[in-house]
């Protein structure tokens, strides 16, 4: 059916719909209550378009559309669908990862916290996000600065035979011995929990409570410890407390813009204390309205496996807020509300959110015009063809052709883009041939690019000299892409030079030391050899971990890994003592004597 008659048929229903270009690629999702009065809006001869919106109905070429029930539905509808396609015309989250997040499962014997991704709904506590990943392990610092808490992954059942060192410089109360109680323990947890909701008057006041009774039983040491873990509270709330706010929890959404870029910045406050923020920087979203922008982003952070506060503050009044709030209800379990105070504490979080949005805005602009001068440079002192806004960076590991891997890292504007990165496992090539390797990775690669419609990069970068680069030069060529750029890049062992190989010069190009489009091409470098490594030494654990310790009970995962990892290889696990088995990581006398006696079985005769 001709577009024009798929308009003149939609119906007057909610709904959402995918406009999509000459090849079937999604242009751009959106949601309406009417789809038929709205989709039609954008083809009208007297609709008034900004001129992006233009552009991109003027590269419809076909429509699909999802009828829904309700508003919510479409809602929900549309969020899904744009985190699948991610589509051109769209506003889209370049960070879509799940953030840390600590769990606290009370129900088990002996709860320990653990760094999580997801929120399950299993009846543990969840406490976060924390965001940058540092804030986390600051928050663990701080919980076991104050709290005695074990820092090892055995089980704990009161019955190990002797406590570790952590016990020695009182850093752990060896319940895995039954020096500390079960119910002492889990006193020592609930306090934990307290101090990470925010409760700290009921905190302090039981814990005051306990010293005065360990006083009174002449248990002057605990009362003591407790004395002092009182203390290091009172200090902690003194410092990351946030002022402004009473003890609740929320997330706090700021937006700033100057000319075609925009930053908006989410603080996340949990128990009245700031535990993270993250801001995400948009490009060439001047003819976006604020309210767009926000509820976009609103759908789409929110649209994952995290915790969602009660509250949740916004800068503006939001049109869709009511089946925002509805949706946001939904997932979150509970009510939650979209406020956009004007004055009071609110307010002030607000303003204090705008503020720090403004100046990662400023860093976001300075840094992209450092970044463009450094492609111009690159471009000048390679006589590139044009300017390489994208790179893609290419490198091989593997040890002697064994669990064989290439790696592809993407630049744009001189930055990192993770979540375009890729890693192959090498599947045609036998042996040690990495010539070999390079071309089968820029094949499946090229292939790929071609089977998506998608347009190359800018610049391919191999981390090689002439060999890769011919080999890769070949295939590019087979698919008519010899006329986008390749260079390979080398470092001689003898000096500290880097040398480009282009394809059409003999002799390779000596790069500037300490030139920002030198330190460019070695981040891109260095970045794939990084990714590369890393696989490997995945697949290769994979591969080790698949050996005959899997069948050793007491033997999980993380000893096998770390036994391998530790002493080499199995044959060399196998010629160890148990005294030499117990002194590696996460293991125990007990697990060693075990892992012993099933690797000899001739001990027992």
């Amino acid at each position: 059916m001709e577009l024009k008659h798929k308009i003149e048929a939609l119906p007057h229903n909610p709904g959402v719909y995918l406009m999509k270009g000459k090849r079937g690629e999604v242009l751009y999702i959106g949601k309406a209550k009417d789809l038929s009065d709205r989709v039609r809006s954008y083809f009208r001869q007297s609709a008034e378009l900004s001129p992006k919106t233009r552009s991109m109905v003027s590269q419809v070429a076909d429509l699909e559309y999802i009828v829904a029930a309700t508003n919510l539905e479409a809602l929900i509808l549309e969020s899904n669908l744009i985190k699948k396609h991610r589509p051109k015309y769209n506003v889209v989250l370049r960070d879509d990862k799940n953030y840390p997040l600590l769990r606290l499962d009370p129900r088990e014997d002996y709860p320990r916290l653990e760094i999580v991704r997801r929120v399950k709904k299993d009846g543990a506590l969840y406490f976060g996000p924390y965001v940058p990943t540092g804030g986390l392990y600051e928050m663990l610092r701080l919980l076991r600065k104050i709290f005695p808490l074990p820092n090892c992954t055995i089980d704990i059942d009161g019955k190990a035979d002797r406590a570790c060192i952590e016990f020695e410089i009182k850093r752990c109360l060896a319940p895995c011995t039954g020096n500390q109680s079960k119910e002492e323990y889990r006193q020592m947890i609930q306090q934990v929990r307290l101090f990470l909701e925010g409760k700290d008057k009921i905190l302090l006041k039981a814990m005051r409570g306990l010293m005065e009774r360990k006083a009174g039983e002449l248990n002057f040491e605990a009362a003591a410890r407790l004395r002092d873990q009182i203390a290091k509270i009172e200090r902690a709330l003194e410092r990351q407390r946030v002022t402004l706010t009473q003890v609740e929890d929320h997330d706090v959404i700021a937006l700033a813009r100057e000319g075609e870029a925009a930053d908006l910045q989410i603080l996340f406050i949990r128990g009245g204390m700031m535990v993270g923020r993250k801001d995400f920087f948009f490009e060439n979203v001047g003819e976006t309205l604020d309210e767009e922008l926000i509820t976009a982003f609103i759908q789409q952070f929110y649209n994952k496996e995290g915790l969602i506060p009660r509250e949740i503050l916004v800068p503006i009044p939001l049109t869709e807020a009511a089946v925002l709030e509805e949706w946001l209800s939904e997932r979150r379990g509970g009510p939650v509300h979209l406020l956009s105070p004007s004055r009071g504490k609110g307010a002030h979080l607000l303003d204090f959110a705008v503020e720090n949005a403004r100046a990662s805005l400023s860093d976001h602009v300075h840094r992209r015009e450092g970044g463009e001068e450094t492609l111009r440079q690159l471009q000048e002192l390679l006589q590139l063809s044009k300017l390489p806004r994208r790179i893609e960076g290419y490198d091989i590991s593997n040890i002697m052709g064994t669990d064989a891997v290439g790696s592809m890292v993407v630049f744009e504007e001189a930055k990192a883009k993770k979540s375009d990165y890729r890693h192959f496992r090498i599947k045609t090539i036998e042996g040690a041939n990495d010539f070999g390797m390079m071309a089968e990775v820029l094949t499946r690669r090229v292939a790929a690019l071609k089977e998506k419609g998608e347009a190359p990069p800018d610049l391919f970068l191999i981390d090689g000299g002439k060999g890769q680069l011919s080999a890769v030069r070949e295939v590019l060529e087979k698919a008519d892409l010899g006329g986008v750029d390749l260079i390979g890049l080398a470092k001689e062992r003898e000096d500290r030079f880097e040398r480009v190989y282009l394809p059409d010069l003999s002799d390779p190009i000596e790069l500037p030391v300490g030139s920002p489009a030198t330190h460019l091409l070695q981040q891109v470098r260095d970045e794939a050899h990084r990714f590369a490594v890393s696989y490997h030494r995945k697949i290769r654990d994979k591969r080790m971990l698949a050996s005959p310790l899997q069948e050793i009970e007491g033997i999980g995962k993380t000893r096998r890994l770390a036994l391998l990892r530790h002493f080499g290889s199995v044959s060399k696990i196998r010629a160890a003592t148990v005294e030499e088995l117990a002194t590696a990581p996460s293991m125990n006398k007990k697990a060693a004597q075990q892992l012993f006696d099933t690797l000899h079985p001739a001990h027992f005769s």
